[in-house]
């Protein structure tokens, strides 16, 4: 059986189930009590899984302060997201809600090898990774289920202290391709992926001939919007000469941008800004100068706050690409499951962002108990190296976390009303695979150089830890 009909059957899985927790409002933006969910137990309870995975966590009696933040009795491990954004109060906290609730499972079953779990929350606040990373580098283990969008400014220090990262999420070219970094959905530099852009131009074959962009002053915004373009381009996509590019900390008045798109004919507007005030207050501008555009917009934008904003349809229009099993349709899927009842049994929220956090966990874990008493950032390195298909347990389609190549399978959402639906493939809870769904982008695009293991040579040393046979 070839990988993409593997990819198919798995997400036959997925059907309807309700998502039951509501996405954040500014009160969510409070660190998540770092430490992660208690002692882990001296011995492991009967045998756990998560989804199909069979469970990394469990007792042993692994030994030795092997590397710094390893002791003979723990691991710490540095995790965060953006959540203390003033522009955006409890941003992407979904992800530190789903690192903090999967240590607490982890250490329930008896932490990695005997080894309790301990974790320390960073909140970078989008303008502060650098401080963070700088932070993390002096006590860390590795960095495991941080997401921060402004990444490219702390790749430099993570870089020189050798912090090996298995992220929830990379936005800046340098960080996606860097050094030491894995990733259970990757999202490299030199490649993206297609999917939704040919899902979408099957169901709208007209429309995609007058695309337009919507994008932020925020460099590593900016530059996924572009990137999508890039990916846009095979599956006969035409743009039009009408980018609107609004202030990422905000704007007076959305009016005038969305008339310029108006004015110029768009049929279809592509961005990638997160869910929150730019977004509502860009679709209510639209709304207001009788704009109704079909949007398309990336992962980020599968969140139960966003939904809740839709009570008065305006985002009906909103398509979202997915490579995961969406919640709505977790009854039976295990694996989609016990990530919303673990994270909600925390007091947590979901999302897809948590999803994503939750694999690149499991996949930190699993390397982890490999590694046994040996648990060093080079035994680390070598394990993580070696997982070339990886779906979380079932959380998603599979992907090459090792080698660095994101996943060939989709599928598009829709809003509707204040529930996601599928929109494409046609039946409910299958992917749509293609090889072809893998875009190479152009070298001139790809704005750093890259060795030819495909890792970025910006702050590349010779002291940087590599795979080891």
């Amino acid at each position: 059986m070839d990988r993409s009909s593997r990819l198919r059957r798995l997400g036959v899985l997925a059907v309807v189930a309700v998502l039951a927790a509501a996405c954040g409002s500014g009160d969510r933006g409070a660190n998540p009590d770092g430490g992660g969910g208690g002692q882990a137990t001296t011995s492991a309870p009967a045998a756990a899984a998560f989804g199909d995975l069979p469970s990394p966590c469990g007792g042993g009696d692994a030994k030795g302060a092997t590397d710094q933040g390893v002791t003979d009795t723990s691991i710490t491990i540095a995790y965060g997201d953006d959540r203390g954004f003033t522009g955006s109060p409890g941003l992407s906290h979904e992800i530190g809600d789903a690192v903090k609730a999967m240590i607490g499972w982890c250490n329930e079953q008896g932490g990695i090898n005997g080894r309790e779990i301990v974790g320390d929350f960073y909140d970078a606040k989008i303008t502060e990774t650098n401080n963070v990373m700088t932070e993390a580098c002096g006590s860390a283990f590795m960095l495991v289920g941080q997401g921060w969008a402004f990444d490219s400014t702390g790749e430099q220090t993570r870089v020189a202290c050798n912090l090996v990262s298995v992220q929830t999420y990379s936005v800046s070219p340098e960080f996606a391709n860097g050094p030491m970094q894995y990733q259970a959905v990757p999202n490299p530099a030199d490649e993206t992926v297609g999917a939704f852009f040919a899902q979408f131009a099957k169901l709208h074959p007209d429309k995609i001939k007058k695309a337009a962009q919507y994008t932020t002053t925020l460099a590593t915004e900016n530059y996924s919007t572009r990137r999508g373009v890039e990916a846009a381009r095979p599956f006969g996509w035409e743009w039009l000469p009408c980018t609107q590019t609004v202030n990422y900390f905000g704007e007076p008045d959305y009016k005038p941008f969305m008339q310029k798109l108006k004015d110029c004919g768009a049929e279809v507007v592509w961005f990638t800004l997160s869910a929150g005030p730019q977004l509502y207050n860009a679709l209510q501008a639209a709304n207001q100068v009788d704009f109704h555009p079909i949007w398309l917009t990336e992962t980020n934008n599968y969140v139960r706050g966003f939904a809740e904003f839709n009570s008065n349809g305006l985002a009906d229009n909103v398509y979202v690409r997915t490579a995961y099993v969406p919640m709505e349709q977790a009854d039976r899927v295990p694996a989609v499951k016990q990530y919303i009842e673990i994270v909600e049994a925390d007091g947590g929220d979901t999302s897809q962002l948590g999803m994503q956090a939750t694999s690149s966990f499991l996949l930190w874990a699993t390397a982890a108990k490999k590694c046994g008493s040996t648990l060093t950032r080079q035994c680390m390195v070598n394990e993580l190296s070696k997982v070339t298909e990886w779906t979380g347990g079932g959380l998603h389609a599979a992907t090459n976390p090792g080698e660095n190549h994101g996943p060939e399978c989709g599928m598009l959402l829709r809003m509707k009303g204040t529930e996601y639906v599928q929109e494409f493939p046609e039946k409910v809870g299958e992917f749509d695979c293609s090889p072809s769904y893998t875009v190479k982008l152009p070298d001139d695009f790809v704005t750093v150089e890259l060795t030819a293991d495909r890792i970025s040579t910006n702050y590349l040393t010779d002291k940087v830890i590599k795979p080891q046979a």
